[in-house]
């Protein structure tokens, strides 16, 4: 007789084993018809598992987020079956949801095209149409290997084959279509709706390795209902409109090419852009109590294998050999065994911690050319990296004072929201698990005296600590991780690092990793996106364009150029033979916050019109106003804080 607990506390007690279809018809006619799936003790199912013990259930309805990468699960399995009725003879790999969609990897002679996409979701609609349901089978590991080699699906097979023999084979069946599936899906095809689209195609590597077969990958988008999917590619269109890469190269602010795949040639303006930010950092750190530090960028590989890099990160680092001393050194991938060599070099007392070290270290890591987005995903970056050294009871309030200057930090840029996810011990790790409980209860205490709440990452944290991840939302609704927090108590054991403690005794520091905007090239195409190339006053590249109406007032103009400059504006002088009209037009597309307009009437007066972005109005001050005025507006926010607090002081 299982006992069924449900969300409400109440329970449901049965006479033998039952059905999730049962269950939620026994509770109602509402929830027969809304339940997609069910979770049984968490673990999310098919409706049609068998439940034969007291156990708690949660249904899945249409709303829930489980919901929704369901009907990307599903919408991939319909995928796979539209192409193959489509395309006989075509071979299907794998076929996963991902965010915001799915995508299925076939092998065919003759890659698709979007120009087979209005055939393909014509098929997939009428699959849907049909509502044949999924119906889940166990096989036999041979029998099915045997079945996906006689209709000719080796890649099928293939992935049978290299399951642990312990692995339960599943397949599930779709009217007369079958696939090799862990599942779970919901009740039928017509569950998913008609709020899908297909978006792109893609050469994929079997099972990513460029040394095997390259396969046609179709992507796809799937949502609960029709509002959902018009959100989501209204959301596409603005950020083709924000795309870093256009921007940038409209702006002038950096280009990339393939002499230097992965890396980023930062041109004047985006190189001052990149400093603006880069200062504000080193200000904002100073003022935080960071030691800034300088290490090497090649390091001997027997520092990657002493502290677990070479083993976890190998494929990742770019490797040099040096014949004549019959070494290997690697371009360092991170700071972080830098720092520690940094913090032994000199006995440390108990004293000095926390000890916090900072870098904005230039790191290199191999990414494959498929994986390069542009600045935010490139193969050489800058990370605004630091390790604070401490002790184990220091961990609370270095968390506390790490998320107010990140949040800080976050709002100055222009996000004042973030939200934090936990990510715990991965599979793969160093250090005992003795040593992960220590870690990961250190930091879920600091989260509470800091007051961060999250959300749980399961098996996401670095090898050697649990991490928080602090992730921003952008002006069109999308979310990066940036930030960073790790608890890390097995760097400094393997890397040898210790202090003397207040009795004398040599002990290990705890070292906490921690970085804010991540990169600064992702940062800043992140920062890019997020203002469409439009940035406040204080960052902007060029602050303010001084054009002339007419030649007669060249002289005024550079004057007026001259006391911007003075009071530590960026100015372009614009002095050319073109209308007023072409020259606005111009320096809006080149985004320049404000626009000082001068003719023969403003050099008279001693004057300067001023024109917003994006704005038709002009606003007629005097010059001496006009320079205070945008130097004000320019300060960056921390020193016009500091500015602040010096006045209520006085």
């Amino acid at each position: 007789m299982p006992a069924i607990t449900l969300p409400d506390g109440s329970e449901r007690r049965f006479d033998g084993p039952v059905t999730g279809t049962e269950v939620a018809a026994a509770i109602g006619p509402g929830l027969a018809r809304a339940a997609l799936a069910m979770k049984i003790d968490g673990q999310l199912v098919d409706l049609s598992t068998v439940i034969d013990r007291d156990a708690t259930v949660v249904f899945v309805t249409r709303r829930d987020e489980d919901a929704l990468q369901m009907i990307r699960h599903d919408s991939a399995h319909v995928l796979a079956e539209a192409v193959q009725e489509l395309f006989p003879g075509t071979q299907v790999t794998i076929g996963p949801a991902i965010e915001n969609g799915f995508y299925y990897d076939f092998a065919r002679n003759e890659p698709f095209t979007p120009e087979d996409f209005p055939a393909i979701e014509a098929k997939m609609r009428e699959i849907v149409a049909r509502g044949a349901p999924f119906e889940r089978q166990v096989w036999d590991r041979d029998e099915a290997i045997a079945f996906f080699e006689r209709k000719g699906e080796k890649y099928k097979a293939q992935l049978i084959q290299d399951l642990p023999r312990s692995e339960v084979i599943t397949l599930y069946k779709q009217g007369d279509w079958i696939d090799l599936c862990r599942g779970p899906h919901m009740r039928n095809a017509g569950d998913i709706g008609s709020a899908f689209k297909l978006m792109k195609v893609a050469g994929a590597y079997w099972r990513g390795d460029h040394r095997n077969a390259m396969l046609s990958r179709i992507y796809g988008t799937a949502w609960r209902d029709q509002k959902e999917l018009d959100a989501y590619l209204k959301q596409l269109e603005e950020a083709e409109r924000r795309d870093h890469r256009r921007i940038g190269k409209d702006m002038g602010l950096f280009h990339q090419q393939e002499e230097a795949v992965g890396s980023v040639f930062w041109h004047p303006k985006g190189w001052k852009l990149y400093r603006r930010a880069e200062d504000y950092m080193r200000r904002r750190l100073d003022g935080a109590g960071y030691q800034e530090v300088r290490t090497p960028q090649l390091l001997d590989r027997t520092l990657w294998e002493a502290s677990g890099h070479w083993e976890k990160f190998r494929e990742h680092m770019f490797i040099a050999s040096v014949e004549d001393e019959d070494k290997t050194l690697a371009l360092k991938p991170m700071n972080c065994p830098c720092h520690v060599l940094i913090f032994r070099h000199t006995l440390r007392s108990y004293r000095e911690l926390p000890l916090r070290l900072a870098e904005f270290g230039s790191c290199h890591r191999y990414e494959p050319s498929g994986a390069l987005h542009g600045i935010m995903r490139v193969r050489a970056f800058t990370q605004d990296d630091a390790h604070i050294f401490c002790t184990e009871s220091q961990i609370a309030d270095e968390t506390v004072r790490f998320v107010e200057l990140l949040g800080s930090i976050y709002a100055d840029f222009g996000f004042p929201e973030f939200r934090v996810k936990f990510s715990d011990r991965p599979e793969t790790r160093a250090g005992s698990d003795a040593t992960w409980d220590r870690a990961e209860g250190a930091l879920k205490e600091a989260c509470a005296t800091a007051g961060v709440a999250y959300e749980l990452n399961p098996g996401e944290g670095a090898f050697y600590g649990p991490k928080l991840e602090f992730v921003l939302r952008d002006a069109i609704g999308r979310d990066w991780q940036c930030g960073t927090l790790q608890v890390d108590f097995v760097m400094p054991e393997r890397l040898g690092a210790e202090y003397v403690a207040e009795d004398g005794s040599r002990r290990r520091p705890v070292m906490l990793h921690r970085a804010i905007l991540g990169s600064f090239e992702r940062f800043l195409g992140i920062l890019i996106e997020q203002y469409a190339g439009r940035f406040p006053l204080w960052l902007a590249p060029v602050q303010v364009a001084v054009a002339t109406i007419v030649s007669d007032a060249d002289d005024y103009a550079r004057e007026v150029a001259a006391a911007f400059e003075a009071a530590g504006l960026s100015v372009k002088l614009d002095l050319g033979r073109e209308k007023i009209n072409a020259k606005v037009r111009e320096h809006s597309l080149q985004h320049v916050p404000v626009i000082a307009v001068v003719g023969r009437k403003e050099a008279e007066s001693r004057t300067v019109a001023l024109r917003r972005l994006g704005g038709d109005a002009q606003d007629v001050v005097s010059l001496d106003e006009a320079v205070a005025r945008l130097a004000d507006e320019a300060v960056p926010p921390d020193l016009k804080k500091a500015r602040s607090l010096l006045g209520e002081a006085a």
